[in-house]
């Protein structure tokens, strides 16, 4: 041994041990040493944001190994890989995640404790990532954990937003958006990788031309063209070495600084290209309800799927795998309609960019996708003008028109002198200005179609996509949707996560079945005794919480009625409002009634542009100040919104419900990811038969769920019928009663226009058919009042809920996905 490897040898291995080690010890050099040399701060002046950046950095680090072996081991030939293109990704915090998959929460607690520090502290400081709007980025963030978690090969792709969903806060009750920074501080969870960037090109014209063997070639001579660059993200699986890869693309100039200008003097002409071309990732959704807006929109989503199309083939270029084994390496799923571009852009590169004929091309393109569908509802299905279209994709406008083509002549041939199914099922439609059908594009361009769950899937091919099934039944199939237990219960629920690990052991971590275990302990009144005590801290932990953002006081004995979700009208929040107004009247007229004493807590974000909802939130806010400053009924009584609904402040919330609002318009809710989560930590669920509340039910047992509403049929055959909402009124005097107060200014201070568009829209419209369900609405929560006095029933009934989730986890989603329509076998990764 030399004297130089005597020397150093000890102090090599303490540096290793500082980046790869998981004790306790370990990670505290890990932090010390980032602290000083990452974040650039003393002990002595590092405040708890310096420390929560130091911890993120040293389990990034011990992440580092596990992510560049499982790199490394992708890029066999042999393994085929699961691309999940998806417009959001909403991660939630990354530090408490990863702490628990690799392991080392309570190494890191002991190390925190160590270096004089609280880790529920430091974990508080950590910026949410607003990559997302709701459910559909949650449910691809839960994707990709469980990916990593059953060691299946995966890359997400997506957009690296530099601002994200706007943070709400209420102001007068009403909503306020505002800029939400989540990058202001860093983050350190990311890894930029400028050296993998590629070109993207807008607008500009096409040129028809004849190769050197005199085949008909297209040139796409763009008028714009900017640069995608990679920043990757790693995501562990739980207790395993895989760590698979979310990569996130950031838009650049291709030349940023134009040094002739600047030196000319025309400084702000210097930096231009460089502030155009970021505005294409500056925020999540902008608004597009102005055409400039719906060409950022379209802009942005070709953007990111050029980018991860573009990546996948250099991918194959570097094992020197030849395009015709494209479908054979990446399974590419289209998380709804926003990545459906890919289908056209797949063709031009295949086509235009790497010389196959069509012929060929197509049917690589075709096994290569799948589609997800995630609405019924038609707005949601989303189309281009035709103009906007052909102006920032004019090369793509040609290869759909080509694509529909070819597909509509299938159609004549399988339906002939069906013209009406023909101009129904055409990728470019007409009615209301011609416009290209995106949802249509998916369809064609994929090998399969699934819903999200069972009732959406079935309505899926009979109302929405039914000429699509009618001709191909075999790629339509359900895959029901699933939530990541390790953040929504074992994260979120330590109390329960602990009593349940007590209970059966801990592998229903990764296998959520095993929760069925905890049915015979059902019946044992210690344990009973023990969940209710799991609940009551979980109730006192959000009760603080919202005393902080809201003044708002809750007693944790009472029922915690909530629902948070997006601010929609199909939602119905305003038929819980209803409800509550109802209750609030009741009391008013008869202080001495004997009523459950109940918190109403609400959550949740209308889109900016959305009148509608917007009155929806003023009127719950303008409801819980009538009612919280009562006190003939704040003693049983109250409301309270939780600003800024995200995936941080859910890890209070869905543990601490004890009833679970899922109360949508039979029909229209696709699948919902929040009524699982609920479940999971125990609520129990008031709902309508609407998206997978039907296979909660199923799964539950019809006694453990509150029942109420109109079926799918029952809607449209009303809809049919004739729809009368102002009948409904007039059958039903608490019904008029509670519009009344909304009406003449009770909770407006008078002010009868406040929400008279509300009242008038219930009144005379009524789309989701509120008040149609109201009745039946109020008769299910008298029996969520009967039962909430039997506590030992009620805690029976909390307990078959968690312990029948099973079914929702998304390690099963995915194996299923993995198994049946991606093809996509689990790698196990050797550490080297």
């Amino acid at each position: 041994m030399s004297s130089f490897t005597k020397i150093f040898e000890p102090l090599m291995r303490a540096r290793e041990d500082s980046r790869t080690s998981l004790s306790a010890e370990g990670l505290s050099r890990g932090v010390l040493s980032h602290l000083r040399y990452t974040v650039g701060q003393l002990p002595a002046h590092a405040d708890a944001h310096a420390y929560y950046l130091a911890l993120a950095y040293a389990v990034r680090d011990r992440m580092q190994h596990r992510w560049a072996s499982t790199s490394e081991a992708y890029h066999d030939k042999s393994h085929k890989i699961a691309c999940y293109l998806s417009a959001e990704f909403l991660l939630g915090p990354h530090l408490g995640n990863n702490l628990i998959n690799l392991g080392i929460e309570q190494a890191a607690r002991e190390a925190m404790d160590e270096l004089g520090l609280d880790l529920d502290e430091i974990l508080a400081c950590e910026e949410e990532p607003g990559l997302g709007n709701g459910g559909l980025g949650r449910l691809a963030a839960c994707y990709l954990d469980s990916l990593a978690t059953l060691e299946r090969p995966a890359i997400g792709y997506g957009i690296r937003y530099e601002f994200g969903i706007f943070e709400q806060s209420i102001k007068d009750g009403w909503q306020s958006e505002n800029t939400d920074k989540w990058l202001s501080h860093g983050n350190p969870w990311e890894i930029a990788k400028p050296k993998i960037a590629y070109l993207v090109n807008w607008g500009g014209h096409t040129e028809h031309y004849q190769d050197e063997l005199g085949r008909p070639r297209v040139r796409w001579v763009p008028g714009r063209v900017v640069k995608g660059t990679a920043y990757d993200t790693p995501i562990q699986g739980y207790g395993v070495n895989t760590c698979n890869t979310l990569r996130l693309w950031g838009a650049e100039a291709v030349e940023e600084f134009d040094f002739h200008a600047f030196n000319a003097g025309h400084y702000r002409q210097a930096v231009m290209e460089k502030l155009n071309s970021e505005t294409v990732t500056k925020v999540l959704y902008p608004n597009d309800e102005l055409d400039v807006g719906k060409q950022l929109r379209l802009g942005q989503q070709y953007f990111f799927v050029t980018c991860s199309l573009q990546d996948m083939l250099h991918l194959m270029d570097l094992t020197g795998e030849p395009l015709t084994r494209f479908a054979e390496r990446f399974s590419v799923q289209l998380n709804d309609t926003h990545p459906s571009i890919g289908v056209a852009e797949l063709m031009r590169l295949l086509v235009d960019e790497r010389g196959l004929d069509w012929a060929d091309a197509w049917p690589i393109t075709v096994a290569a996708f799948g589609y997800t569908n995630h609405t019924l509802l038609p707005e949601a299905l989303e189309t281009w003008s035709l103009s906007l279209f052909g102006a920032m994709l004019p090369r793509h406008m040609e290869i759909i028109y080509d694509i529909n083509e070819r597909f509509l002549a299938e159609v004549r041939a399988r339906f002939p002198n069906d013209e009406a199914r023909v101009s129904r099922m055409s990728l470019i439609g007409e009615e209301g200005g011609k416009h290209v059908r995106m949802a249509h594009l998916a369809t064609v361009g994929s090998h399969s179609v699934n819903g999200v769950a069972e009732l959406h899937s079935e309505l899926l091919k009979s109302s929405v996509l039914r000429d699509f099934h009618d001709l191909w039944p075999e790629r339509f199939c359900n895959m029901t949707n699933g939530v990541t237990p390790r953040r929504f219960l074992a994260l979120s629920n330590p109390g329960l996560r602990q009593l349940i690990t007590r209970t059966i052991g801990e592998r229903w971590v990764t296998r959520l079945d095993d929760l069925k275990k905890l049915e015979t302990h059902a019946d044992d009144a210690g344990f009973r005794k023990a969940w209710r005590e799991v609940k009551q801290v979980n109730k006192e932990r959000l009760a603080d919480y919202l005393h902080i953002k809201t003044g708002v006081n809750l007693d944790p004995a009472w029922m915690f009625d909530v629902q948070v979700k997006r601010i929609h009208e199909y939602k119905r929040q305003h038929l819980n409002m209803l409800h509550i107004i109802t209750l609030y009247k009741r009391l008013k007229d008869n202080p001495a009634l004997d009523v459950v004493p109940r918190a109403f807590i609400f959550g949740g974000k209308a889109a900016p542009g959305y009148f509608l909802a917007k009155r929806i939130i003023k009127l719950i806010n303008a409801v819980a100040e009538t009612i919280n400053n009562d006190p003939e009924v704040n003693t049983r009584l109250k409301v309270a919104f939780v600003p800024n609904f995200n995936v941080k402040n859910a890890h209070l919330i869905y543990p601490a419900a004890d009833l679970s609002e899922q109360i949508s318009t039979a029909g229209l809710e696709a699948s919902g990811t929040g009524n699982m989560k609920f479940m999971m930590n125990g609520a129990l669920t008031i709902g309508t038969l609407d998206g997978a509340n039907v296979e909660i039910r199923e799964e539950v047992g019809a006694e453990n769920f509150f029942l109420f509403g109109m079926t799918v049929d029952d809607v449209q055959r009303l809809r049919r019928d004739g729809y009368h909402p102002a009948s409904f009124a007039q059958a039903n005097a608490e019904l008029g009663g509670a519009l009344e107060l909304i009406r003449n200014g009770t909770f407006s201070g008078g002010d009868a226009e406040v929400f008279r568009s509300l009242y008038e829209n219930l009144l005379y419209s009524d789309p989701f058919m509120a008040l149609a369900d109201y009745g039946d609405y109020l008769r299910a929560q008298e029996r969520v009042n009967a039962l909430w006095r039997d506590e030992e029933k009620w805690t029976r009934m909390s307990i078959l809920n968690t312990a029948r989730s099973g079914k929702f986890s998304s390690d099963r989603a995915i194996a299923q996905y993995c198994d049946s329509l991606w093809h996509v076998p689990p790698v196990k990764i050797d550490l080297a």
